[in-house]
């Protein structure tokens, strides 16, 4: 599935206050649902010794599956299209691969 059709089709599912001028709403889950990731990997490296089996990885698809879901809805509120959100992040990487630059800090490096 291209990111376009997942971002229309997403907003189907869209049931929150105010959905179409809150962009508080998508970020606040956004941040919630990053944060539910990073315990199921900080709860790998702690009780797998950093061994991802199949039912670790299915519990983080389903919740990486969440963060684009709120990725896709924030895109939505701000009326910008993921797919170029995609693209634009893969040109800014390989500008900054490109000029050595990839590490480091600084959004506009």
């Amino acid at each position: 599935m291209d990111l376009e059709t997942y971002q229309r089709r997403s907003r189907e599912t869209a049931r929150y206050p105010q959905a179409g001028s809150n962009p508080i709403y998508p970020t606040l889950g956004l941040c919630g649902e990053a944060g539910e990731v990073a315990d199921k990997v900080k709860k790998v490296m702690r009780d797998r010794g950093g061994r991802f089996d199949d039912a670790v990885r299915d519990d983080l698809r389903l919740e990486l599956g969440d963060v684009l879901w709120y990725v896709a809805q924030l895109c939505t509120e701000l009326e910008l299209n993921l797919d170029e959100v995609a693209e634009a992040n893969l040109a800014k990487l390989a500008s900054r691969a490109a000029r050595n630059v990839i590490s480091g800090s600084g959004d506009r490096r």
